[in-house]
């Protein structure tokens, strides 16, 4: 008899199931539910800042679009209802402070944002270890948890604090969803997934990782992504401000939806490409965003998150081999998943190798401190089955037929398991636990962290 899968494990705590059903008795009776409005959240995001510069106003669509899409689609609990305002909030006072920041000091725009590297791939195919891996050489650097939830003040300064307020946030999460702590790395010291910078522009596929909302997606993926890659380039140089450039080491699957955007905002920027066989990648993160989106909403089809993710992952991928093909080959590295997974560091010093860059002893030592820091694998981390998600091999191997032929691939190589958080996690969007924490209190030890893992820091 198999064992059950982490989704038939995974529910939120009785007292979060009892508030929502709560909530949603008195909703049925027209109590206590109102939809938010753009124009009321910029109004709270500028009381409660002092602040009234937004910068270019060319957010105000993309985020009436989210709440509308919200309102109508994602079928919200009270916790649901909860993060989105305080998510969007959130936005929005960053986006103020750092307007507020670059005016007080006029030279951040004059931040040279040179040849960064952009890790990329399906999701779940090893490139959180090899973020962590590559942000341990001193040359390099990533966007923390920490200066990603608060960007303002510049620096380290009250880091002390923002890093206990991103524990904290984090620590809500843990309990929110109890699962996480199996399939995902999360500390306010590790590096960030940077598409959560771009959220400031309300144009990021982080929002509908959280909430069922097809009327945005539908119309997010027909839109011009520049502004905001442009907000990208803008946070780096915040985060860059008055310290001593470093490569920025990035990553995100999602970068490969829009790679000329992308190329428009850093037209040297070089890409790592992770591979793994797609029914693989694509259950895995199926059941990570099910599991996700029911701390939001009550009514979560796994089978439509899943056919979903394989239609945009195959489309996805095929535009993004074609805009590649375009690059220089030297512009951009493949790893294999396993090769990772085998041995990340002679997987690292093939990197190294591709793009001409020295790999030190001192900078290997970190990475190996970095690996010694790792749980031990346990095959009962991340269990799934794609017959969950409704996704099957043959249709797989039709729609993702180039892109394994290419690379050699298998449709399907390790039907129900991921081993370990860290190895194939893709970190979560840092406003997903801020928004949660942001309406609660729960606590942190003496370091301010809950289950810090010091050794991912960059």
């Amino acid at each position: 008899m198999r064992e059950p899968t982490t989704l038939q494990q995974s529910q939120p705590p009785w007292l979060i199931r009892l508030l929502n059903n709560g909530a949603a008795a008195l909703q049925k009776m027209g109590i206590g539910h109102s939809a938010v409005t753009a124009a009321a959240l910029i109004a709270a995001a500028q009381r409660r800042t002092g602040l009234d510069d937004f910068g270019q106003d060319d957010f105000f669509e993309p985020l009436s679009r989210l709440l509308e899409s919200c309102h109508r689609d994602a079928k919200l609990n009270l916790m649901g209802r909860i993060a989105l305002r305080a998510d969007t909030l959130h936005c929005l006072r960053n986006r103020l402070l750092i307007e507020r920041d670059r005016r007080d000091h006029p030279e951040i725009a004059r931040e040279e944002i040179c040849s960064p590297l952009f890790i990329v791939g399906l999701p779940r195919t090893g490139t959180t270890i090899l973020h962590a891996l590559l942000t341990a050489d001193p040359h390099h650097r990533a966007p923390l948890t920490w200066e990603v939830m608060e960007p303002s003040p510049l620096g380290d300064a009250k880091k002390r604090g923002r890093v206990r307020r991103a524990a904290r946030s984090l620590s809500c999460l843990r309990w929110l969803a109890p699962a996480f702590p199996r399939l995902h790395a999360v500390g306010a010291e590790m590096p960030q997934e940077c598409v959560s910078m771009m959220s400031l522009s309300f144009m990021s596929d982080q929002f509908d990782t959280m909430y069922n909302i097809p009327s945005y997606r539908a119309w997010f993926l027909q839109q011009d992504l520049a502004p905001a890659y442009e907000w990208h380039r803008r946070f780096l140089q915040h985060l860059q401000f008055g310290r001593t450039a470093r490569r920025w080491i990035l990553k995100a699957p999602a970068h490969m939806f829009a790679l000329p955007d992308l190329l428009s905002v850093y037209p040297d920027a070089r890409f790592i490409q992770t591979h793994r066989a797609p029914l693989d990648a694509i259950t895995s993160v199926s059941s990570l965003i099910t599991i996700l989106r029911r701390i939001f909403s009550d009514s979560v089809n796994p089978v439509e998150i899943g056919r979903e993710a394989m239609r945009y992952w195959a489309d996805t991928l095929e535009t993004f081999m074609t805009e590649r093909d375009r690059l220089p080959a030297d512009r951009v590295c493949d790893l294999p998943y396993a090769d990772i997974k085998r041995d990340p560091i002679a997987a690292v010093r093939r990197v190294y190798a591709h793009f001409g860059w020295p790999l030190s002893d001192d900078a290997e030592a970190r990475m190996r401190a970095v690996l010694d820091a790792q749980p031990p694998d346990q095959v009962s981390f991340h269990r799934y089955e794609p017959s969950q998600f409704g996704l099957q091999s043959g249709e797989m191997a039709n729609l993702f037929a180039s892109y394994c032929d290419r690379f050699d691939l298998p449709v399907q190589e390790h039907p129900t398991v991921d081993h370990g958080p860290l190895q194939n996690a893709e970190a979560i969007t840092p406003d997903v636990a801020f928004s949660l924490s942001d309406n609660g209190n729960t606590g942190v030890n003496e370091a301010g962290e809950s289950v810090p893992r010091r050794a991912m820091t960059g």
